[in-house]
């Protein structure tokens, strides 16, 4: 898994924390220690999902237009990286005559497909509110 999902999650909690509050995507990463690109692709994708909404120009940046309360770690999971989870690349050839050699591609899939639905199941219980609410404790 790349870290695309702790990036939005960090992103999302860091809007939550100030709400009502536009923060711009330079100061987003100086916050969450990444470049500012990285952080505009991945509110792209938030801001199309209805997570966060947009003003451009002076004073623009991105703003929560969620219920903290409401959005689970596995609607953002299912947003920036659902499907991570499995490598690009599994051993094995589906041509070769060995058993091992050719299932071992298909075998793998579906572990790794089983492992991202328990992993999603356990995100629903987890809401960016909950997160917030732990981050505050460790004051």
């Amino acid at each position: 898994m790349n870290s695309d999902f702790t990036i939005a999650v960090h992103c999302l909690v860091y809007l939550a924390y100030l709400p009502d509050h536009m923060a711009c995507s330079g100061s987003i990463a100086v916050n969450v220690c990444t470049n500012a690109a990285r952080i505009r692709k991945i509110m792209s994708c938030l801001r199309s999902q209805g997570f966060v909404k947009t003003k451009e120009g002076i004073g623009g940046g991105y703003i929560l237009d969620c219920n903290p309360q409401e959005v689970s770690l596995a609607d953002i999971y299912r947003t920036v990286s659902r499907g991570s989870l499995k490598p690009n690349w599994c051993t094995g050839d589906p041509a070769q005559k060995c058993v091992v050699s050719s299932n071992t591609q298909v075998v793998m899939n579906q572990i790794f497909n089983e492992a991202e639905l328990y992993l999603e199941k356990y995100l629903e219980n987890i809401t960016l509110s909950s997160v917030l609410e732990k981050i505050k404790l460790c004051q």
